[in-house]
């Protein structure tokens, strides 16, 4: 009786483990995609395999590529620890103290709860390994040196507070969207004073637009409905569709929000200081 007794508590606990571990692999997979990892890490133009990186980045600094983050373990990241898992996230900093360059948006993933760390990297063990070799960066020679980004992490880099707000925490930290819709300056970092207004030299050379609210030359015309619709599907309020890389990041991305999500994202950015970029 002890011994059947036993083993129905093991296969309870057993049953308990595998939903909890599939749960966490859901929502890290949900991370994963509101994150923008995939469009990222997958060189979705040349049909590269599932986040198995490649996918370039042309910057006013040179070329950027993505690298492999399946769970190869000779050219992904199936060799690491959850510490250096987070460490790479939260302060920009690889296994054997190897400093990446803020092309990889650590300074925004830094505000991550730890929570969602562990659910994305539950998911990415998950995900198919690739053993495809990552690409050298298309640098100039003085940017070749990684001690450059040590640097440049201790005279910019500070750690970002984790946002209260669900919606600020979507905008800020995980769809790292300051990234590319706020100015950067002479060193790469962002002008917090003109907070997602856009800019005329975003990825590729391409012009970002202004999301604060202002009627001109914001979203301060948008609804909420016309917003959440543009999150779906990428359809602009009149009628048209974007483009270029963020169609990319709504068809792998943005259009998987949950409705609350789209809802707080949406509720935030229209909550923002209207700011002006007319000339």
């Amino acid at each position: 009786m002890l011994r059947a007794l036993r083993l129905l508590l093991f296969w309870l606990w057993a049953f308990t483990q595998a939903g909890y571990a599939q749960t966490v692999t859901e929502e890290g997979e949900y991370i994963l995609r509101i994150g923008g990892c995939v469009a990222c890490h997958t060189d979705i133009d040349n049909d590269g395999a599932y986040l198995a990186g490649g996918v370039a980045f042309d910057t006013p600094f040179g070329t950027f590529y993505s690298p492999n983050i399946t769970p190869d373990k000779n050219h992904g990241i199936g060799g690491w620890t959850k510490e250096q898992f987070t460490d790479a996230l939260t302060k920009g900093e690889g296994p054997g103290g190897i400093h990446y360059y803020p092309v990889f948006p650590f300074t925004a993933y830094s505000g991550t709860k730890a929570e969602d760390i562990d659910a994305l990297f539950a998911y990415l063990r998950t995900a198919p390994a690739v053993s495809q070799p990552n690409r050298a960066h298309d640098v100039p020679w003085y940017l070749q040196f990684r001690i450059v980004n040590k640097v440049w992490k201790f005279l910019f880099f500070e750690p970002k507070a984790t946002p209260a707000d669900r919606g600020e925490y979507l905008v800020k930290t995980l769809g790292h969207c300051d990234e590319c819709h706020t100015p950067r300056g002479w060193f790469g970092t962002l002008d917090y004073d003109l907070h997602l207004t856009g800019t005329e030299e975003g990825p590729d050379g391409e012009p970002v637009p202004n999301i604060t609210p202002d009627r001109e030359t914001g979203i301060g015309r948008w609804g909420m409905s016309e917003l959440k619709r543009y999150f779906r599907n990428g359809m602009l309020p009149d009628r048209d569709f974007v483009g270029g890389l963020m169609a990319e990041v709504i068809d792998e991305g943005l259009k998987y929000l949950r409705p609350e999500d789209s809802e707080a994202i949406a509720k935030y950015l229209k909550g923002l200081e209207p700011v002006s970029t007319k000339e």
